[in-house]
C-alpha cells in the first residue's frame, strides 16, 4: 500500500527534483559544448546541487517525503547563496578567493607539463553574461527563487492529511 502525499510536496519534490537537474546539466552544457570551463566557486555551486538530486530522488522511494525534500531544497538555496557570493566576486562588490582553477586532466604525456600548460580559470571574471547577468548570478536567482517555493509547498501542506 502506498502512502498518499498532498498535491504540494508532490510539487516540491518535483521541482526540487528539475530545478537542480536544469541548472547542472546547464552548467554542463555550458563547460563541454561552449568551452565555459569551471572555476574554483563554479564547483561549489555544482556539489550542493549534485546532492539536491539525490534526495530529491530518493524522496520519490523512501518516505517521510517532506525531510527529504527540505533538506534537498536547503542544498538548492545554498547552491544559489555560493552563487550570490560569486556573481558578487564577479561583479567586483567585494574581494573573492586568492585561488583559482586550472584544469590539469590531459590525455597522456607528462603530467607536469599538463599542469604548467593548463589554462587558469579565475573566479572574478564572468565568462559570459546575458542582460548583465553571469551564470552565477542566474544560479542565484533560480536556485533561491525555487529553494523558496519548494519551502512553500513544503509548509503549504503541513496541515493537511496525506502530507508524509
Amino acid at each position: 500500500m502506498t502512502v498518499p502525499i498532498a498535491a504540494p510536496v508532490r510539487a516540491a519534490r518535483w521541482l526540487a527534483l528539475a530545478l537542480p537537474v536544469f541548472l547542472l546539466g546547464g552548467a554542463l552544457v555550458s563547460q563541454f559544448a561552449f568551452g565555459l570551463a569551471p572555476c574554483e566557486m563554479c564547483w561549489w555551486q555544482r556539489y550542493p546541487h549534485m546532492v539536491a538530486i539525490v534526495l530529491a530522488a530518493l524522496a520519490f522511494f523512501w518516505r517521510p517525503v517532506r525531510p527529504l525534500v527540505a533538506v534537498a531544497a536547503l542544498a538548492v538555496l545554498a547552491s544559489g547563496l555560493i552563487g550570490g557570493f560569486h556573481a558578487g566576486v564577479e561583479y567586483q562588490w567585494w574581494q573573492g578567493l586568492t585561488a583559482c582553477t586550472a584544469s590539469p586532466f590531459a590525455a597522456g604525456g607528462d603530467a607536469l607539463d599538463a599542469i604548467m600548460s593548463a589554462p587558469v580559470i579565475r573566479c572574478d571574471v564572468a565568462p559570459w553574461t546575458l542582460f548583465g547577468i553571469s551564470l552565477a548570478g542566474f544560479n542565484f536567482l533560480f536556485s533561491t527563487a525555487g529553494a523558496l517555493v519548494v519551502f512553500g509547498l513544503i509548509a503549504r501542506s503541513g496541515n493537511r492529511p496525506g502530507k508524509a
